[in-house]
């Protein structure tokens, strides 16, 4: 470590990435054998990451206060069964997920776009050229606002699938993971949401 210089961690993302991948993979061992300050930092380290998710997710500041906090819970009850197979970050994304669809599925009060009988989602108008509409990177106001409006009539299922894929940025691989759903199911919901969301903006600017 003493060897390797600013520099060449500038020069070299994959470097840096593997240096604080071992580092947390140190904090997590020594958190997971009962060291508190380890422990502590590790919330420190995700609690932002946690909260505007759960946020992204329920649209509530309370709820994702509170999702916040349940979600730390369960880490710290049960940090010693993780075991290094998948990043931090993607377990606890998938304690948030479970935590934010139990919620979801408790407040019936809410109605959300149906999609199972919606084949008109798939036409190649709706479906294309997503890329020309990043949601992180929009800064159209309007545009983020029905984008906002959108994504809150998903069901809390495609969401989730769309918020990870494409607001978290993460892989294919890691949003199963996450959801629990096979890669092909994750497919097809992320292409259902990102048509239902390229549909509500083509019609939102047509009016």
């Amino acid at each position: 470590m003493s060897n390797i210089t600013i520099k060449s961690l500038v020069l070299n993302p994959k470097l840096l990435k593997i240096i604080l991948l071992m580092e947390e993979k140190e904090l997590i061992q020594k958190a997971q054998s009962g060291d508190k300050p380890s422990l502590a930092e590790l919330v420190k380290k995700y609690e932002q990451t946690i909260y505007n998710f759960a946020f992204k997710i329920c649209r509530d500041k309370n709820y994702a206060e509170q999702i916040m906090q349940e979600t730390f819970y369960s880490m710290v009850k049960s940090l010693h069964q993780f075991d290094h197979n998948s990043k931090l970050s993607t377990w606890l994304y998938r304690i948030v997920a479970n935590h934010c669809l139990m919620m979801a599925r408790k407040a019936k009060s809410r109605s959300f776009v149906s999609f199972d009988d919606d084949d008109n989602l798939f036409e190649e108008k709706y479906a294309a050229d997503w890329s020309s509409i990043p949601y992180k990177d929009t800064e159209n106001t309007e545009l983020k606002n029905i984008l906002d409006k959108a994504i809150q009539n998903l069901a809390p299922d495609y969401r989730m699938v769309f918020l990870l894929r494409d607001v978290e940025g993460l892989s294919t691989e890691e949003t199963a993971q996450v959801t629990e759903l096979s890669i092909p199911a994750v497919k097809s919901r992320l292409h259902r949401a990102r048509a239902f969301l390229r549909k509500e903006i083509n019609e939102a600017f047509s009016r």
